[in-house]
């Protein structure tokens, strides 16, 4: 017993803010095995997730596009609480206004959907890189 607590402690935990069923799908394919997800289909969600794991939470995947509270201001909040945590902003409009914008509002990084597996674990692997694939 003690020793599946452990594995389970290793795992990193990331936050993923994603209103697209099919696009969150994607990202557990790809990141599922290796981290622990919680997922929030709008940006109040993911400042309510960031509130309730804030002590655990080790990086986050954040969509700038979303209904209720978009990416940018949901990343403007968690960055007034905890300004270090990696924050990987997900956008599918390539403009350099864009990005711009999410690093503005505390972006780490900002990638661009569609999110592929070598783009998200290369991202990732920069913050994780104990976590082998």
């Amino acid at each position: 017993m003690e020793n599946g607590q452990m594995n389970l402690e290793e795992r990193p935990l990331i936050l993923v803010a994603e209103d697209d069923d099919s696009n969150f799908k994607l990202i557990k394919a790809i990141i599922g095995k290796k981290y622990d997800i919680v997922w929030a289909k709008n940006g109040q969600e993911m400042v309510d997730n960031f509130n309730e794991y804030r002590g655990k939470t080790k990086a986050m995947l954040m969509d700038i596009k979303m209904p209720i509270m978009n990416g940018l201001e949901a990343t403007k909040i968690i960055r007034e609480m905890e300004p270090d945590i990696p924050i990987i902003m997900q956008t599918a409009y390539a403009f350099n206004t864009d990005k711009e914008n999410a690093m503005k509002a505390g972006a780490t990084e900002v990638l661009v959907k569609p999110i592929t597996l070598a783009a998200l674990r290369g991202c990732l692997s920069k913050y994780f890189p104990e976590v082998t694939w």
